[in-house]
């Protein structure tokens, strides 16, 4: 088997509304745009009440701080991270008890694919709240090619005051891609001026891709999306003209419950709302926190938090996807608390890497990690920040940064297959997508040594050796005002993520072999230092000069002291009802299961069906997940397969082709077989990863299963 043949192996509903209808709001809906001035009479009450007041602070507040957000330096001496931020505003900007929740409806194929309407779904679910003279929100439209419903136009960027079960157009603004920061900015400028309230809320609605990618796709603009600091620089210009902060900034979108987003959103927040895991389409329940706000307006960020958790996860519960729930409230007063000491951490972190780099990386990749991560699916690199702490803590002490990190989390929840989850996650390189993605994350990583360390792993090994220069000048300078790193020039992290396939690092002392025990290697003491981890693959030959990959198997017993590997493959593989094998690729693992995940045509189109495999044997099909676009943007449901769907598998073949097997059609009560390979012959080859993203392909060996599932190598 050549080196390079594993590499090619990578790779209109109707809605239904119960209270207020859009049947109903297109006859009650006010279509005539209200001029940027004009308020409704809580507004009005509330700005000539705050207008001296806000005129009095904000310029007392004026500094330079003010439109720069953040920046963050460190101690040349010690190493300390030092955090400043914009002069905090606590003057509220509206009348006591008073409510004001933005809306960032950015609808892509969430609204648009198949009649879906998730969007409309939302905002339905906004007009059903209990009516509150003290709650409202507004919604700025766009980002989508046809909305499912009569009223909202996609000609425009229309804004709609939601309250009291109704919905109003109050201005309409030229189209303009929501994944630009000025589209974002002149709509919260424009919010906080004519809607302000004793406390407001920001929600980002859309798809999401973590740290790297950011969220709000919007697919009228070849799904551009907005940065960690393009919100940034939008919340700044806002924060401007506010005389208070954010009570809350959340996103409505998958994976952006991260370090990265938090360390933003502190200048400009009290809470930050988010899910470390993909979301369901459902998303947020907002009946509930409009009923929530509607009995109790008083209340702050972090009750309207557990209110926002509790019912998104209900709303998991309700569509059977809340083992993959993820949700958390943290106090964004506390997350500087844990900035600074996890960045101790990640100094203490750096310096053991020098004598035991690849523990560390294993320590890593053994952490939870979300939103796909396998071949099949893609890769987020969004992986648990207390976890990586946790796998870590034989090289460095990060209790501090757990306490500080456990104390900054106001709420969180979990499913089952996220039950240990921290709260938050961070970026960590299990397998860079491009030249540049390095580089993004150095503008919003919070801490350099943490930076050097993903910088170390991701640049790669040369003949030389690797050399790290810290990310910091002698004066402590890392990061701008704006938030992002402009130490290196652009040339720093033009480098080549190449794999060559052919990693010199992975040596052994018993080359790849068969015996009597099976096929295995020993890898040298020197090579321990540098390997990551070992996977193994399984091919069908369909002739004499084709093989089949049938993907990736966990069955290998290592010893990571030894360096001894060897298969432990019973012999067991997922196939349809039909028979037909299907490709796998590990997507997470548990105490008890193995999910996997397999590409697939389903009704015609390329997605990845996932299965939950117990060690019992038994198989639970979770659904089908379009997994990480090429722009990063991160599919939000799994959808369940029902009666009637056509499945057909995808096979990869060594020569970097693709072929498609027989089409299968899903019945009621179906579910995949998970049993002994067809009698035959098969080749089972071992995938060894170093530390710097390169690899070593071992020979493959025949193995022959018989007709009671038997093991024959050789």
């Amino acid at each position: 088997m050549k080196k390079k043949a594993i590499l090619a192996l990578l790779l209109s509903v109707a809605m239904c509304f119960t209270a207020c209808d859009f049947e109903d709001l297109e006859e009650s809906v006010d279509s005539t745009p209200v001029s940027q001035s004009a308020k409704n009479e809580t507004t009005k009450e509330s700005s000539s009440e705050t207008t001296e007041e806000s005129k009095d602070t904000k310029k007392d507040n004026k500094s330079d701080s003010d439109t720069k957000g953040f920046s963050l330096s460190v101690d040349g001496a010690s190493g300390t991270l030092n955090v400043t931020r914009a002069r905090q505003k606590s003057t509220p900007m509206g009348n006591d008890g008073t409510w004001t929740i933005f809306v960032y409806l950015c609808g892509t194929d969430l609204e648009s694919e198949d009649g879906y309407g998730a969007a409309t779904d939302d905002l339905d679910q906004m007009l059903q709240a209990k009516g509150s003279d003290n709650v409202r929100f507004i919604v700025q439209t766009g980002g989508t090619s046809e909305w499912q419903n009569n009223v909202f136009s996609n000609k425009a960027c229309e804004r709609y005051l939601v309250q009291n079960q109704d919905l109003e157009l109050v201005d309409s603004v030229p189209l303009s891609n929501m994944g630009k920061s000025s589209t974002l900015s002149d709509f919260l400028t424009w919010g906080v001026q004519n809607y302000p309230a004793d406390k407001m809320g920001v929600v980002f609605w859309n798809h999401g891709g973590g740290s790297i990618t950011g969220a709000c796709f919007d697919e009228l603009n070849e799904d551009d999306s907005l940065s960690l600091l393009e919100i940034n620089d939008a919340l700044s210009k806002t924060y401007e003209k506010m005389s208070d902060r954010f009570e809350f900034i959340g996103f409505d979108c998958c994976l952006m419950g991260s370090v990265e987003s938090a360390n933003v959103l502190a200048t400009y927040a009290r809470y930050f709302f988010g899910s470390e895991e993909v979301e369901p389409g459902s998303g947020w329940n907002y009946t509930a926190i409009g009923d929530y706000l509607a009995q109790n307006s008083n209340a702050d960020g972090a009750s309207l938090g557990k209110v926002v958790t509790d019912s998104f996860y209900s709303e998991c519960e309700a569509i059977d996807q809340e083992s993959e729930c993820t949700f958390t409230i943290v106090d964004l007063d506390k997350f500087d608390e844990f900035s600074v000491a996890f960045n101790d951490y990640a100094k203490a972190l750096y310096e053991a890497s020098a004598n035991d780099l690849a523990g560390i990386v294993r320590g890593a990749q053994g952490a939870d990690n979300f939103g796909g991560n396998n071949r099949s699916e893609g890769y987020t690199n969004m992986v648990d920040v207390g976890g990586i702490i946790e796998k870590c803590s034989a090289y460095a002490d990060g209790s501090a940064a757990l306490k500080a990190l456990k104390n900054c989390i106001v709420y969180n929840k979990n499913g089952d297959t996220h039950s240990g989850a921290s709260g938050l996650s961070i970026y960590y390189p299990l397998e860079v997508q491009g030249s540049k993605e390095i580089e993004i994350f150095s503008g919003v990583c919070i801490s350099p040594y943490y930076l050097s360390l993903v910088d170390m792993v991701a640049r790669g090994y040369s003949d030389n050796g690797y050399t790290n220069d810290m990310f910091f000048d002698d004066d402590g300078d890392w990061f701008s005002d704006n938030g992002s790193n402009d130490y290196f020039d652009d040339s720093y992290f033009d480098y080549d993520y190449e794999e060559e396939g052919e990693s010199s690092l992975i040596t052994f002392t018993q080359k790849p072999a068969t015996d009597q025990d099976g096929f295995g290697f020993v890898l040298s003491q020197k090579s321990l230092e540098y390997t990551a981890s070992v996977v193994a693959y399984v091919f069908l030959e369909v002739d004499d000069e084709t093989l089949v990959c049938l993907g990736e198997t966990d069955d290998i017993i290592g010893d990571w002291n030894t360096g001894a590997f060897r298969d432990n493959f019973d012999g067991y593989w997922l196939s349809l009802p039909s028979g037909d094998l299907l490709t796998t690729y590990v997507a997470d693992y548990g105490d008890d299961y193995t999910v996997y995940t397999c590409p697939i045509l389903l009704n015609g189109t390329e997605t990845n069906l996932r299965v939950r495999q117990y060690y019992d044997y038994s198989v639970v099909v979770e659904g089908v997940w379009d997994g990480i676009g090429e722009g990063g943007c991160a599919g939000r449901e799994i959808k369940p397969l029902k009666k009637g769907d056509k499945i057909v598998p995808i096979y990869y073949l060594d020569d970097e082709s693709e072929i498609e097997g027989d089409s299968y059609t899903w019945k009621k009560n179906d579910n995949l077989d998970y049993a002994y390979l067809p009698a035959g012959d098969y080749y089972y080859g071992f995938e060894i990863n170093d530390v710097y993203g390169d690899y070593y392909i071992t020979d493959c060996e025949i193995f022959t299963i018989d007709k009671k599932g038997d093991i024959y190598f050789g």
